[in-house]
């Protein structure tokens, strides 16, 4: 029995993880942003059009994606830690 590392050379970093899920990231961004300003008119601000709220969601996906990605990569980590 030894005690060494497990080899941690084909592991995907972060910023990959993040290339790969930015996609459902700006995606999901978009939709939600849309959904929120629709909730908006409620309280009397004006709701997004679909192409801004696109726009919207290209701009924060960069940072959700990462968010996402660094996640990714913790669960990963714990299920190679635990096998």
């Amino acid at each position: 029995m030894t005690d060494e590392l497990p080899d941690r050379s084909g592991r995907w970093p972060v910023w990959l993880l993040a290339v790969v899920l930015y996609p459902l990231a700006a995606g999901a961004a978009a939709v939600n942003l849309f959904f929120l300003t629709l909730m908006t008119q409620a309280i009397g601000l004006s709701a997004l059009t679909p192409v801004q709220s696109i726009i919207g969601g290209v701009v924060l996906g960069v940072p959700f994606a990462w968010i996402a990605g660094k996640w990714m990569r913790g669960l990963i980590d714990k299920a190679e830690d635990e096998a």
